[in-house]
């Protein structure tokens, strides 16, 4: 997952917020430190199915972003097995840090799919970053352990 072209998403968000000097908020953001939260996950159910399941979690959770970087193709990033999913949520006080989480599945015997994967489940890469200012609001972990909750039904709604 691009690193840079993560930063200048986040960044673009942050500015969002801007009343004026957005430039300058936007030159500042890129500097921020991140907090990002990544983890694999299995998920007991075959790929079309977890394709469902993935649109649902991130349809309530913010606004679609491309998954690829300029350059490339814009129609959701495949490999043969593999589809990648993004969207900005809002994390941190009052739903106003901008989180942009990203979601990779892989089906048994895709790609990036080891020997370990069972039939009839699909693997989930799942990243959650956000810029961290002068207080620590952890928006990236938070996020992120909130999706893998909803991935995997252990956790409660979206408004959680």
């Amino acid at each position: 997952m691009d690193g840079d072209d993560e930063d200048a998403l986040l960044a673009r968000a942050v500015g969002a917020w801007a009343v004026s000097g957005r430039r300058g908020v936007e030159w500042v953001a890129r500097r921020l430190p991140k907090d990002v939260h990544e983890e694999e996950l299995e998920l007991p159910l075959p790929y079309a199915e977890a394709v469902a399941r993935v649109r649902a979690v991130l349809r309530g959770l913010g606004r679609k972003v491309p998954p690829v970087s300029r350059g490339m193709r814009t129609r959701g990033m495949r490999t043969r097995g593999t589809r990648t999913f993004r969207v900005m949520a809002g994390g941190g006080a009052w739903g106003l840090n901008p989180v942009l989480v990203t979601i990779r599945l892989t089906a048994p015997g895709g790609s990036e799919a080891g020997p370990e994967s069972e039939p009839g489940s699909t693997l989930v890469h799942l990243r959650a970053a956000a810029k961290e200012g002068l207080i620590r609001q952890r928006a990236g972990q938070r996020m992120g352990r909130r999706v893998a909750e909803l991935l995997t039904g252990h956790g409660g709604g979206v408004d959680e």
